[in-house]
């Protein structure tokens, strides 16, 4: 079928926000880098003090997560939680629409000989990602040391689905349904790496309940079925912008042992545990804006988010 039709769909007066979006996406990756760091901070802070159904997400998961931390600690942490997400609009920009060789001197790259280990035995990696702010940055630059497939969520807007997935395909080598499991154990079994992020609430029906910073919480079950079923390495992937600003940490952990157990309790707790010690590392760059806990354990139960 021809692009065409879908071209002139596209020149329909609802999708010009998206247009000027994706051109400020454009035009934002080349911006100097101290510009983005102010235009993102200056986002993060205005959606800090008017996205109030964010906000209050982001509070509640604050509150549940860190019972450690006093108010005042958790209230800072919320507000810095936002400035980053606000920067992670210029590094998404910056690693969907720009050649990632530019950022090679930004980016310090640890346990390579894990994930080369890997590649020397001729195997495809399930690759953990986590939804950090930098993620898809993350995606351009472990595209300058090892190739990889991802899996993703369909963008619910068709313009901006086809301009993401476009990016993400100069980025890594297929982009993948999150619903397309045959996809995934294909490339997999044909020794592709897949990058996939498990750390979402989608459902009960997807997913048991395990623990995630103390709280049960809806854990996906699919990262063992897909382990079993293709023999793949489990290897966790760690990425965060560094306390500079300027510069990345991107870091491979050995792949997990003795993973998949057979009990998917047992299994979503351990990617879990592996997910939240990787957040505590940088807790501010996480996507706590998500409503992580929005299914309970029993059906009944009350729930976490007045949102």
């Amino acid at each position: 079928m021809s692009d065409a039709p879908k071209k002139n769909h596209f020149i329909h007066p609802r999708y010009w926000p998206t247009w000027l979006a994706i051109t400020g996406m454009r035009v934002s990756a080349w911006l100097p880098w101290r510009v983005k760091l102010a235009l993102g901070k200056s986002v993060g802070l205005l959606a800090w003090r008017f996205a109030k159904r964010r906000r209050q997400i982001t509070e509640t998961n604050i509150r549940l997560c860190f019972p450690e931390l006093d108010e005042e600690a958790q209230a800072q942490l919320v507000k810095d939680s936002f400035i980053a997400n606000g920067i992670g609009i210029f590094e998404t920009a910056t690693g969907w629409c720009r050649d990632p060789e530019h950022m090679r001197h930004r980016v310090t790259f640890k346990g390579q000989e894990h994930m080369a280990r890997v590649e020397e035995a001729g195997k495809g990696a399930l690759i953990i990602g986590i939804h950090f702010s930098t993620l898809d940055l993350g995606g351009a630059l472990h595209s300058l040391f090892f190739p990889a497939d991802v899996v993703y969520r369909p963008h619910d807007n068709a313009l901006f689905e086809q301009f993401m997935t476009r990016a993400r395909n100069g980025i890594f080598g297929t982009s993948i349904d999150r619903h397309d499991l045959r996809g995934v154990v294909r490339r997999i079994k044909g020794g592709h790496h897949v990058w996939y992020s498990p750390d979402q609430d989608f459902g009960r029906d997807a997913s048991v309940f395990a623990p995630f910073f103390g709280i049960e919480a809806a854990s996906i079950k699919l990262t063992g079925k897909i382990a079993r079923m293709t023999g793949a390495p489990v290897m966790p992937l760690i990425f965060h912008r560094n306390p500079d600003n300027t510069t990345y940490s991107l870091e491979y952990l050995p792949a997990l042992e003795n993973y998949p157990s057979g009990d998917e309790v047992a299994d979503a707790t351990r990617i879990n545990q592996v997910i939240e010690q990787a957040i505590r590392r940088s807790p501010e760059q996480y996507l706590w804006m998500h409503r992580r806990f929005k299914t309970r354990p029993n059906r009944d139960d009350p729930k976490i988010y007045d949102v």
